[in-house]
């Protein structure tokens, strides 16, 4: 009976607001048949909220009166859209939306603000509700298809892959240290002839280098010849051994050697050769010059194979060990590589670089690659056997915690910690947390991972406020009389 009333009173005052907005020339109000015909279809349903009757944004739950004692309208779900009154602050209804129960109202800007009833905030925007399950309590976030499809959010399964990890290291060729001989008198000698050799000459095993004349080799080979010529020594083994001994300590070469045992004789020059095959690196010798013992005339270094020092950043050591494959890449060659591998870590590392120097291997067959060259290294520290793993722009790092967002589908999205390992090619890898072939989103991941916070902080505000509307709802049945 009271909503009959009230919707007669309702006419009469549309009737009324009629006649005043057609004398003020403005639009005529909705018909008194519709007011009555939305006051009927109201009869069959229970009002969601109560607002002033003045038309202030001054919402209640329950019916309310003004201070002067005049009582809230009631607002019911079914909104009469030829009322021709000020925009009330519901949603458009939809078939879904009507068969779910909201639980509150959040602000439409973001802000950490949220009421249990419709409301506007102070720019008139209506307050966005939130209906039973789009906040789940399993850590998960549920997205409409519209805003999935906006953001571009895509997934991808995770797969076993080999991760290929590079660690590059700038360095410089240098000599194998085990390859380089001197020529250096042991006696006091006479350099009676220098061959065509120079520095920087390619030079092979056994070729001549020059004579030399030394008044202590020709005694140690008189004494030898003697000693194998006479007929009371001759062929005895244990005779001549001492001054042949003599003559290898002062480092005659074994073919000269060889030569005297043939002809018997002791040549006044004594032929020295090179004792390896390579380059080059210093000649000190000058036809007629005296060496002293110890006087280093002749350097040459075998250069087939040659030393790549690097050096490695420290945070790249952990990855490094030795036997691992290294590309090379000489900066005169473009578009060449010489294959290597570690050899030596050295174990320190500058203070200065923060860099540990690692010594790589290379063969030069060609000779191309000279000692002080520039090169570029790259050292492959990747898995040997595929692991499993995500794309690198799906992992959200905060620093001490590593998580991915895992598709459920039908808009449903649950974040998942994870443990990581090794990264490369765009990829990471996952030690634990998923399985192969979990759906992980690789684009979008931190407008999702902020939507799931904004929605989390809604909800503890939305709780805060339930339990300080119950409050106070409490002390108020408590002071009625």
């Amino acid at each position: 009976m009271s909503r009959l009333i009230w919707a007669g009173a309702a006419a009469a005052i549309a009737a009324a607001a009629g006649a005043a907005w057609i004398g003020r020339g403005l639009p005529p109000p909705p018909s008194t048949a519709a007011i009555v015909s939305g006051a009927h279809a109201a009869e069959t349903a229970a009002p969601i909220y109560y607002r002033d009757p003045d038309g202030k944004p001054i919402y209640s739950a329950t019916p309310k009166q003004t201070p002067d004692g005049r009582d809230f309208l009631p607002v019911f779900p079914e909104r009469d859209a030829q009322s021709g009154g000020p925009e009330r602050p519901v949603e458009k209804a939809t078939a879904a939306n009507s068969e779910r129960k909201v639980k509150y109202y959040r602000n439409p800007m973001g802000l950490p603000d949220t009421s249990p009833v419709p409301k506007k905030d102070s720019m008139g925007m209506d307050y966005i509700a939130v209906y039973d399950g789009e906040d789940s309590d399993d850590g998960s976030i549920t997205l409409s298809p519209g805003k999935i499809q906006r953001t571009g959010v895509k997934s991808e399964p995770a797969e076993m892959r080999r991760i290929r990890t590079l660690v590059r290291a700038p360095g410089t060729i240098q000599l194998d240290e085990r390859r380089v001989s001197v020529i250096a008198m042991r006696a006091e000698s006479y350099v009676q002839k220098v061959a065509d050799v120079t520095t920087g000459s390619r030079v092979t095993k056994g070729q001549p280098l020059m004579e030399i004349y030394s008044p202590a080799i020709s005694s140690a080979a008189a004494e030898y010849v003697a000693t194998i010529t006479s007929k009371a020594t001759a062929n005895i083994a244990p005779y001549g051994r001492g001054s042949k001994q003599r003559l290898t300590n002062l480092d005659v070469p074994e073919p000269v050697i060889t030569e005297m045992e043939k002809s018997q004789t002791v040549p006044i020059a004594i032929p020295w050769s090179s004792p390896r095959d390579g380059i080059v690196l210093q000649r000190a010798a000058i036809e007629g010059m005296r060496a002293q013992p110890g006087d280093v005339l002749f350097r040459i270094a075998d250069v087939s194979v040659v030393w790549a020092l690097v050096d490695v950043a420290e945070r790249d050591l952990g990855n490094i060990v030795v036997g691992q494959k290294v590309t090379v890449r000489a900066r005169s060659y473009p578009g060449r590589t010489f294959a290597g591998q570690i050899s030596v870590i050295y174990p320190q590392v500058n203070k200065e670089t923060r860099t540990a120097r690692v010594r790589i291997e290379l063969e030069n067959v060609d000779l191309a690659l000279l000692p002080d060259m520039y090169v570029d290294a790259e050292i492959d520290t990747g898995s040997a056997a595929p692991v499993l793993t995500v794309a690198d722009n799906s992992i959200l790092d905060t620093g001490s915690r590593q998580t991915v967002l895992l598709d459920r589908g039908n808009g449903r999205f649950e974040p998942r910690e994870v443990k990581l390992g090794r990264r490369g090619d765009g990829y990471v890898e996952i030690r634990d947390g998923i399985a192969e072939g979990d759906a992980v989103v690789i684009s979008a991941t931190f407008l999702i991972d902020a939507e799931s916070n904004l929605k989390a902080a809604i909800k503890g505000f939305a709780e805060a406020g339930t339990k300080q509307a119950a409050g106070e709802g409490g002390m108020m049945d408590g002071g009625k009389p």
